[in-house]
């Protein structure tokens, strides 16, 4: 199954089957699927290219596994461009990450640790995780910050 069809020369992704557990806005997204929006559930998220590392952070103990898409893999997906996100989780948290994160590191939007769905007490349905185990200068208080759980949405802003 693919998450675009060729929709009279122009790519197009597919909607939701089951729950919508992220949404993104844009200026101009290339790819809506919903109310000018791009939409996406746990399927459709876990179909794109992604990645897998085991590291250590400040909010788990000891090493964990967290894998899910890389987060470009999703912009790319919605078809967002710009110059910052707003990283909005469930509780209202928001950060602002530049989208050279998601362009020049490999962060992913966990949607697995050690290998099982994330529930919302479990900082689920989705974290953003920095590539803590490839790059050890990644792990201080800047990226820290950026590193959302709860994630329910991503504005991408010009």
């Amino acid at each position: 199954m693919s998450l675009l069809l060729s929709v009279g020369g122009a790519s197009a992704l597919e909607k939701p089957t089951g729950d919508v557990i992220l949404t993104i806005t844009a200026a101009h997204l290339e790819h809506p699927n919903i109310d000018g929006t791009a939409q996406f559930d746990l399927n459709m998220l876990e179909e794109l290219s992604g990645r897998s590392g085991e590291m250590e952070t400040p909010w788990t103990q000891g090493r964990v596994k967290f894998s899910g898409p890389l987060l470009r893999a999703v912009l790319e997906a919605a078809g967002a461009h710009g110059s910052t996100m707003k990283v909005k989780a469930i509780n209202d948290y928001i950060a602002d990450v530049p989208i050279d994160d998601a362009l020049d590191l490999d962060t992913i939007l966990a949607t697995r640790m050690n290998g099982e769905p994330m529930s919302v007490r479990e900082k689920g349905p989705l974290f953003l995780i920095y590539p803590f185990d490839k790059d050890p200068g990644l792990y201080n208080e800047k990226y820290f910050s950026r590193s959302v759980w709860q994630i329910k949405a991503i504005e991408v802003t010009p």
